[in-house]
């Protein structure tokens, strides 16, 4: 990664329009959980549509076919342990010189021994999800009791294990003020990153209440101010970077509002806002079609897993042909093709906005994103200078 000198937001070393940064592959909609916020909707059982072994491996062969470095490739769900083929997987994907990391759910299926497994196969990482501090929010938001127990065991069986493990929460308006408590086990259990996905209301998360542009806004200076404590990223909430850049820029988080304050309090008192132990992560400019692909289970590409418009399907078309040329994904790469407050922002070509969010809210992909409270060229009297990136 290579940062931008005048922002501090990391750039990718591959251009994003000749290859992704990250691959997502939905290996199985099959998962016993019932998330309230389930993008997949998952479901018990597999679906006898899903790619079959061999069609999974040339997936990935299609994966490495973008070359040097390759993208980062991420086996997810539903469960991936529902498939029984998934350490083959991950030694194929491994062999192809891949960076395999797996995302499964807190089921009965992540055991010590299965994550010894992946280990043991290539995989370099895997994601767990958090989403409260204690067990009753975390299991009442996933549908099932004991899977905040089971989510810490696998925790500690993974860095043992010596898996990188990351830690992924929703926020929603319901769940915010569990943040500081997220974040303190992120601190004190350790993790290579902690991602704070910000709701898009899809999937079962359309019954779900997400938080506004006031109150997101709160919530990314809060999350800016634990960067030297936590290694903190967001998803969906691509705005975080232009906030970045403002406080790095001298800005402070002067006249935000009640849950601000609340969380910043909350934080303090949890001692996460010492600072000190870490250098800050600079966010990494990666959104939808620019840096970013998702692989459905039935292998259709989508430029993003909240986002349910397809760009073609890697039985029919290599995936770099679709990731490369298709009119949906290079649409999106085009700034000049946002509207509203996005298309006239001077930050536009750092952020750009949630496109997941515009569509789930307006039908319109180009639309401004929604959760922006950002008044354009309000930053430094609009001087472009401030925010030009390499």
């Amino acid at each position: 990664m290579r940062p931008s000198t005048a922002t501090g937001v990391r750039i990718p070393r591959q251009d994003s329009t000749d290859r992704p940064f990250i691959v997502i592959w939905e290996a199985t909609q099959a998962c016993p959980l019932a998330c309230r916020h389930c993008r997949a909707e998952a479901r018990p059982q597999r679906d006898t549509g899903e790619l079959s072994t061999a069609e999974a491996v040339g997936l990935m062969r299609q994966v490495a076919a973008f070359g040097r470095p390759s993208p980062l490739f991420v086996i997810t769900g539903g469960d991936p342990f529902q498939r029984p083929d998934l350490n083959t997987l991950v030694r194929e994907g491994t062999a192809l010189g891949l960076a395999v990391s797996v995302s499964p759910s807190g089921t009965p299926t992540l055991t010590r021994d299965a994550l010894a497994g992946l280990r043991e196969a290539g995989a370099r990482a895997i994601s767990l999800s958090v989403d409260a501090a204690g067990a009753g929010g975390h299991d009442g938001f996933r549908g099932v009791p004991g899977v905040f127990a089971s989510t810490l065991r696998a925790w500690e069986d993974a860095r043992e294990l010596g898996l990188k493990v990351q830690i992924n929460t929703t926020v929603t308006a319901d769940t915010v003020t569990d943040l500081p408590g997220v974040a303190a086990l992120v601190r004190d259990r350790g993790a290579l990153l902690w991602s704070v996905f910000f709701l898009v209301q899809t999937g079962r998360g359309a019954t779900l209440r997400a938080l506004g542009a006031d109150a997101t806004e709160d919530v990314l200076h809060a999350l800016y101010d634990i960067g030297e404590t936590v290694p903190v990223k967001t998803t969906e909430a691509h705005h975080f970077r232009r906030v970045c850049i403002q406080r790095g820029g001298g800005q402070g988080p002067d006249g935000r509002g009640d849950l601000y304050r609340r969380l910043h309090r909350d934080l303090a008192a949890l001692g996460l806002l010492d600072g000190g132990r870490r250098s800050r992560r600079p966010p990494l400019r990666v959104s939808a079609a620019n840096g970013f692909v998702f692989v459905s289970h039935r292998g259709d590409v989508f430029p993003s897993g909240f986002l349910p418009m397809a760009a073609g399907n890697v039985r029919d078309q290599p995936l770099t042909d679709i990731y490369r040329s298709s009119s949906l994904f290079t649409a999106l790469r085009d700034p000049d093709r946002l509207g509203g407050r996005c298309g006239v922002c001077e930050f536009r070509t750092v952020c750009g906005g949630s496109r997941a969010r515009a569509y789930a809210m307006t039908g319109d992909v180009f639309a401004e994103e929604p959760t922006c409270s950002y008044r354009p060229e309000s930053w430094h009297d609009g001087n472009p200078s401030m925010i030009t990136v390499d």
